[in-house]
């Protein structure tokens, strides 16, 4: 398939979790054969802490500063292409998809990697920047990064008329066991950019636990925290982690904690891409609970639920056996279930079953039904 996306940013990983996903899923498209195009508004946050220049597999970024300058080029690959997405976040989210629903591309799509923040807007009824002024009815597909009721609600409040979750995923080939390195050691770590909504569960399942674990070490890596986050004295700060780096973040700890923003958590069917790269990772990771969590992962065996400071403190006072067996198993279930691959087989058999309603291209269209039968 010809592929063209329009999303926040693939080159820089900073404050965001767009990127790693993007670049892994990117690499496995390639490995199938599909040729992708990204398109990324050339930001001055993201390009002073660019840390990718071209997509992985051989596909292209397209970088520009007004999307007038680009618009020519891409009306055109959009009318070649077998299948267009359009995204959440992206900076020119509107003109894109306007550009894309008037376009001949054999399937129209549009993918929100942040459901439950774009409904949220809507309930307070704000206006969402990257939506199309008239919902997302005139798309062919509608894919979510979370599952459950909010598949529901993209029908209802935006008339979206076939939606499917496309949950996170990992690329083996960047989060995989590594050596520990030392200046990354802890016995809890945690990966993440601050978020306001995840803080309340933060502090329960990490600052506390920290405060009550004086002799242990703790970890934070991420972007954007403010000058009045609660640290304690054993716990320390990597300011910003590109994707090179998480494998020896994780695999320098004894444990790795994941907390969901609350508007994700509150929707269910939520997993961050962070879950997947520390089971890939080979790492016990210790989980804030929500709805649809034991999709993914089975508590207790593949991964250790946490609702209270306890349950924290509880895993880290597990053997490193006890620990060990958890990673394994996690491992082998994201390694099976998870990857960016798993993600594209899927994409592809989504593709496969719907009508090619722009282009109608019988070559495209041959294509789409062979890989989806691969």
């Amino acid at each position: 398939m010809r592929i063209v996306i329009f999303g926040l940013t693939v080159s820089s990983s900073w404050g965001n979790g767009h990127a790693t996903l993007w670049r892994g899923l990117c690499r496995a498209l390639s490995s199938r054969g599909h040729v992708v195009t990204f398109f990324e508004r050339d930001a001055s946050y993201y390009s002073t802490t660019r840390d990718l220049t071209e997509l992985p597999g051989g596909g292209r970024l397209v970088l520009y500063e007004r999307f007038a300058e680009v618009s020519g080029e891409a009306g055109r690959l959009l009318n070649e292409a077998d299948l267009a997405i359009a995204t959440s976040f992206c900076p020119d989210g509107k003109a894109a998809a306007r550009l894309l629903l008037g376009s001949r591309a054999g399937i129209k799509a549009f993918y929100d990697l942040d459901t439950p923040v774009t409904l949220a807007q809507l309930e307070a009824g704000a206006p969402v920047a990257y939506l199309p002024d008239e919902g997302l009815a005139e798309f062919d597909l509608v894919l979510s990064y979370t599952g459950g009721r909010a598949l529901t609600e993209l029908k209802q409040r935006l008339g979206a008329r076939r939606v499917a979750p496309l949950y996170g995923w990992v690329d083996p080939e960047t989060h995989h066991p590594v050596a520990a390195e030392e200046r990354y050691r802890a016995d809890l770590s945690y990966l993440g950019t601050y978020a306001a909504d995840r803080q309340t569960a933060l502090e329960a399942l990490f600052v506390e636990p920290a405060r009550r674990r004086p002799g242990m070490r703790f970890l934070i890596g991420g972007a954007q925290y403010p000058d009045d986050f609660p640290w304690t004295a054993n716990t320390y700060f990597v300011r910003h982690m590109p994707p090179r780096e998480h494998p020896a973040f994780f695999c320098s700890s004894r444990l790795t904690l994941n907390v969901t923003r609350g508007s994700m958590a509150s929707y269910g069917y939520c997993p961050s891409g962070r879950l997947f790269e520390a089971a890939a990772s080979g790492v016990p990771v210790v989980s804030d609970m929500w709805e649809g969590l034991d999709s993914f992962f089975v508590p207790g065996s593949e991964l250790l639920a946490a609702r209270t400071t306890e349950d924290v403190v509880e895993a880290l006072g597990l053997s490193d056996a006890e620990l060990r067996r958890v990673a394994e198993s996690a491992r082998e279930r994201t390694l099976a279930e998870h990857t960016a691959l798993a993600r594209t087989m899927y994409l592809e058999g989504l593709c496969a079953s719907l009508p090619r309603t722009g282009r109608g291209d019988t070559a495209a269209a041959s294509m789409l039904e062979t890989v989806g039968a691969s």
